[in-house]
């Protein structure tokens, strides 16, 4: 084979070859994602347990990448949490944790926060493995939910955008500090 030929196969593996951030329990997620046009990074992932049981694998992705939870819940930029499910999940048990999440990390919220909770609580399902769980928060749009691969609806403004962020990577995040710690790549 000539060296051109040698040449132009690698670049065509050079390009085809997907960027991959990292694997985590046996999860792998994208460097990067496209959120209407817009390019967000993945700024870490962790893995939730609940006593022995792996649940699942969260990625968060952000415009560039930040350590500090208190920057990303303060900025008003695109957001996106990725979860992907190593187990089966009651839709009850998953909204057992937003709410759980809302009262650690949101305390005095609003009667209409609230409401927007129940209305994430409505689009729950059940979970099992290899099923994904989507929350792409737009500024000035809303908190995107998308299940299971369906978009299910949009909720809410930066105020619920935030408390429901802060449920991984707030003061008190529901799924341990060594998750939080993950998600913000330390």
């Amino acid at each position: 084979m000539s060296r051109y030929a040698l040449l132009s196969l690698g670049l065509v593996f050079l390009f085809a070859a997907p960027i991959v951030a990292g694997t985590l329990a046996g999860i792998t997620l994208p460097d990067t994602i496209d959120v209407d046009g817009q390019m967000l990074v993945l700024n870490g992932m962790a893995l939730r347990k609940k006593v022995v049981f792996k649940v699942y694998v969260a990625g968060l992705y952000l415009a560039e990448k930040e350590k500090s939870g208190e920057k990303i819940l303060a900025a008003d930029a695109s957001r996106c949490t990725v979860m992907h499910f190593l187990r089966s999940v009651k839709a009850n048990q998953v909204n057992e944790a937003w709410y759980e999440g809302l009262e650690a990390n949101t305390p005095g919220y609003s009667a209409q926060l609230k409401q927007q909770f129940d209305e994430l609580a409505a689009l729950m399902e059940g979970f099992k493995e290899g099923d994904k769980l989507v929350f792409t928060y737009k500024a000035g749009v809303g908190t995107e939910v998308k299940v299971k691969g369906v978009v299910k609806g949009t909720l809410g403004d930066k105020a619920f955008a935030d408390a429901l962020f802060a449920c991984w990577i707030g003061k008190k995040p529901g799924p341990g500090e060594k998750f939080k710690a993950g998600l913000l790549g330390l």
